[in-house]
């Protein structure tokens, strides 16, 4: 299983702070791709992605246990 986390304006929109399901041998932009569809969550696509707190590129494959981190842009001044 592999929990998946999400920051700011995503996890308003998902009304959780993370879920688990099993992402073992997805890549980065596959995970999204399924969150996307599966939650209804458009803004994913946008956001950077981490694994086990560390950035991940879209290409990136997940491992059992891993720990992912979607977190959106952030505008400020």
């Amino acid at each position: 299983m592999n929990k998946i986390l999400f920051f700011a304006g995503l996890q308003e929109k998902m009304g959780t702070e993370f879920i688990e399901i099993d992402a073992a041998g997805q890549s980065v932009k596959q995970l999204k791709e399924y969150i996307e569809k599966e939650y209804s969550l458009s803004k994913v696509h946008e956001s950077m992605a981490a694994i086990n707190e560390e950035f991940a590129p879209a290409e990136e494959t997940i491992k059992e246990n891993d720990t992912i981190a979607f977190i959106p842009p952030v505008s400020g001044g």
